[in-house]
């Protein structure tokens, strides 16, 4: 497996941006996905075959865009009992880590009026499941338990089918071990766009989230402002940050797991120590892993100075390995998810942490996928002695002009 040493500049910052250059972000496929959403909102269920055979089948006639309960059963039966295993951990620790911040109802008193926050979930959510390269009954795990945790009503998933047109077995097994509601063969921008805007067989939903390529990931975009949606989660990368005590077939191990995923995946090794990222280099070279994938390695002069990468580079998965290193948890406050003294890959399935996570530096603003994200908040207002508050307020709207505003409120002041 081939890697690139890289020198660290003397400022953190130079070295994040040299980074992120490594893989450079496709062209725009902003033309393309909105013609693929105009087709979907004018033709439906018609685009989507289309698109379909288009994208997916190689032209081979499209299946039915729902895939059968009893479909689904078959594939729970025929599952691999230790696969079976694994995926009901990983449901039941992803579910119970989800429903850890959800809050009840927070009442706030003031002497004359109360408001009352309140957090619900959204009556209907969709999981996006990549299947292009590989399947992910993994994602299906972090969408759906996520969303079952939340308290979400109705759960679909979409998932492309391959060119037999057919959704590979364990997603689907996965799907009816979650109780997704219903399952859908349908992938890409147009499967993002039957999910915002509804189709003959899609029913439209509120959110929409789960990782997906540089077209997925646009259509998101493109509607968000039609659907909720988590974040951009497009290509991969993680960050491992060293000192001289870590394990050096560990970071190697966890470089080289991280690039299994493929075209504009980006891992990063940062070390302290010249003979460690000598250890390390020699591992990942003696691999015989093939991916388009970018390793780097760069020895910085200090943890401080590798904790400033952190924070500047903003990573979907930050790494802290080894003693020295991991003391530096406590001040992180940009990455996706931070992995103390272990590796990236237990977050990817079984350690109840969600997958689903801000990439391309979107950690710097961008949240790990949660409950929040298929939950609202509004707020209830009961106010019994209006008085103070019209009083106050009324010469605020009308130094807005909204003499209206302050007459609705006046007419409840009490009189004598």
């Amino acid at each position: 497996m081939r890697f690139e040493r890289i020198a660290a500049p003397a400022e953190p910052d130079a070295l994040a941006v040299r980074l992120r250059a490594l893989v450079p972000g496709g062209s725009s496929v902003a033309d393309a996905v909105a013609a693929i959403i105009a087709a979907v909102r004018d033709e439906g269920d018609e685009a989507l075959r289309r698109l379909t055979e288009q994208h997916d089948t190689g032209g081979a006639a499209a299946p039915p865009l729902r895939v059968t309960d009893k479909e689904l059963q078959q594939a729970l039966a025929a599952l691999d009992p230790a696969v079976r295993a694994g995926l009901e951990l990983a449901i039941a620790n992803v579910g119970r880590v989800a429903a850890a911040p959800i809050h009840e109802p927070a009442v706030v008193d003031f002497d004359d009026h109360q408001v009352i926050v309140r957090e619900v979930p959204v009556h209907r959510a969709a999981v996006y499941v990549p299947g292009g390269r590989a399947p992910y009954p993994s994602t299906v795990v972090m969408g759906v338990a996520t969303a079952r945790a939340a308290g979400v009503g109705s759960v679909a998933v979409c998932s492309p089918p391959g060119p037999s047109g057919e959704i590979n077995k364990v997603i689907l097994a996965a799907c009816a071990l979650t109780g997704a509601d219903e399952v859908f063969r349908i992938g890409g921008a147009q499967a993002i766009a039957a999910l915002a805007l509804g189709t003959e067989t899609v029913a439209k939903v509120d959110v929409v989230v789960g990782p997906g390529n540089l077209y997925v990931q646009e259509a998101k975009r493109q509607l968000s402002g039609t659907v909720g949606i988590d974040s951009f989660a497009g290509p991969s990368d993680v960050l491992v940050l060293a000192g001289e005590d870590a394990d050096a077939r560990e970071i190697a191990f966890d470089l080289l797991a991280q690039a299994e995923h493929g075209p504009g995946t980006l891992a990063v090794g940062a070390l302290t120590d010249g003979a460690l990222l000598d250890a390390v280099a020699a591992v990942i070279e003696a691999s015989s892993l093939d991916t388009p994938a970018k390793i780097a390695l760069t020895q910085v002069p200090s943890l401080e100075y590798a904790l400033a990468l952190a924070e500047v580079f903003a990573p979907e998965h930050l790494e802290l390995l080894g003693p020295l290193a991991e003391q530096l948890a406590g001040r992180v406050t940009r990455s996706g998810c931070v992995f103390v003294g272990t590796g990236t890959a237990f977050g990817d399935y079984i350690a109840g942490s969600n997958h689903t996570l801000p990439t391309g530096g979107a950690a710097r603003f961008a949240s790990t996928l949660g409950a929040h994200h298929f939950r609202r908040v509004y707020s209830e207002v009961r106010i019994a002695q209006p008085d103070a508050l019209a009083r106050a307020a009324a010469p605020i709207a009308r130094a807005e002009g909204f003499e209206l505003h302050a007459q609705s409120m006046e007419i409840r002041i009490r009189r004598g």
